[in-house]
């Protein structure tokens, strides 16, 4: 039984690494786990929003060239019934690949004085302090935060599909692109979207990387190549792309209310909920709620507040500040899979009024 941490991480992703450094920062003792190989591919958009990117200079410290060598992404096109909706995106964002970002703020977490070791977590019981049992043996911290993604076995409720009747999968992979545009494009079809933007690859700046990550449904697509044949627009666009690594997947995806707390325990990222992908703001709010959970977990280390009241202080900020981000891309994703005839009437306003389409961005950051 290894003991002395004050926290333990569960997961190595933009929200565990972000929770675990702005402790370790504070001077707690941290231990973050992360079961598989890191870093890794993972199915992103790879889209860092304006409004975290404060967040992840803090975070990365010396690493910030991360940020400066990145792509900024100024615009959005949205590719839906026969129309093109151009949308100014001020601030812009920045495109990172999640393999780069992973691997920066991991080695970011390990220079803050975060010890990492490769297990998976395998149950947690007891309550401040916590026992958990892992693949290299027993710990006990005295609060724990659970960055383990949308799948984890410490969670049976996670296993439901949403509304038990819509299965959804995730496909991503990265292509060559003569002179791909500054932007992140988004082509919707009946099943599901395409988001396609250039994105930074460390190593690789002026290749000409574009992401393409799509959520559709599994009876319309499996595969990214079958996708990429949904829209004529993306279909034509993507007939000269040469792949530069393996198309990955995930499967289902989860829609569900955000649950910051479960059982003491710290939720983050997609442990507490899973955001409709096409808002562009996964990262951001992986980024937000790993730092937010951090800032309400350090006075209770120095016992200046109990971690009874360090953990409703989250729930109560998470779903003051976060939780209305999920909301809103909720009633986005219901109107984009409206019937057509209907939907095209939302997508004449927004065509004809670009202070809307502003207006749509804003409501999900």
């Amino acid at each position: 039984m290894n003991s002395g941490y004050d926290l333990v991480v569960i997961g190595g992703g933009p929200a565990g690494t972000a929770a675990a450094i702005t402790c370790a920062l504070e001077g707690a003792q941290v231990l973050l786990l992360e079961r598989g190989r890191f870093p890794r591919h993972k199915v992103c958009g790879e889209f860092v929003s304006a409004e975290s990117l404060s967040i992840l200079a803090r975070l990365l410290g010396a690493q910030t060239c991360l940020l400066r060598d990145a792509i900024t992404i100024p615009r959005g096109r949205v590719f839906i019934d026969n129309r093109v909706l151009d949308i100014s995106i001020d601030p812009p964002a920045l495109s990172i690949a999640r393999f780069d970002l992973d691997h920066a703020l991991l080695q970011c977490a390990e220079a803050a004085g975060v010890k990492v070791i490769q297990a998976a977590a395998d149950r947690i019981h007891g309550d401040s302090p916590f026992h958990i049992e892992s693949s290299v043996g027993d710990f006990i911290a005295t609060a724990v935060v659970d960055a383990s993604g949308r799948w984890s076995n410490l969670k049976s409720s996670g296993r439901s599909n949403g509304d038990g009747r819509t299965k959804w999968i995730g496909v991503k992979s990265h292509f060559v692109e003569k002179s791909p545009a500054r932007s992140v494009d988004l082509y919707f079809f009946d099943g599901g979207y395409c988001g396609v933007q250039p994105v930074t690859v460390v190593g690789n700046r002026y290749a000409g990387h574009v992401n393409a990550c799509a959520m559709v449904k599994a009876d319309v697509a499996t595969t990214l190549a079958e996708v990429l044949q949904l829209h004529p627009a993306l279909a034509e666009r993507s007939r000269h792309w040469q792949p530069v690594m393996e198309p990955i997947a995930v499967a289902p995806l989860v829609f569900a209310e955000p649950r910051p707390v479960r059982d003491h325990i710290l939720c983050v990222g997609d442990a507490a909920c899973f955001v409709d992908p096409f808002i562009g703001d996964g990262i951001s709010l992986a980024l937000r709620s790993g730092v937010l959970a951090g800032q309400c977990l350090v006075p209770s280390f120095r016992q200046s507040v109990s971690l009874h009241d360090a953990t409703n202080q989250y729930n109560d900020r998470y779903q003051r500040e976060l939780a209305p981000v999920f909301r809103s891309s909720s009633k986005l994703r219901k109107l984009l899979q409206l019937p057509a005839m209907v939907r095209k009437s939302a997508v004449s306003v927004l065509s004809r009024f670009p202070a809307a389409g502003r207006y749509m961005v804003r409501k999900t950051r």
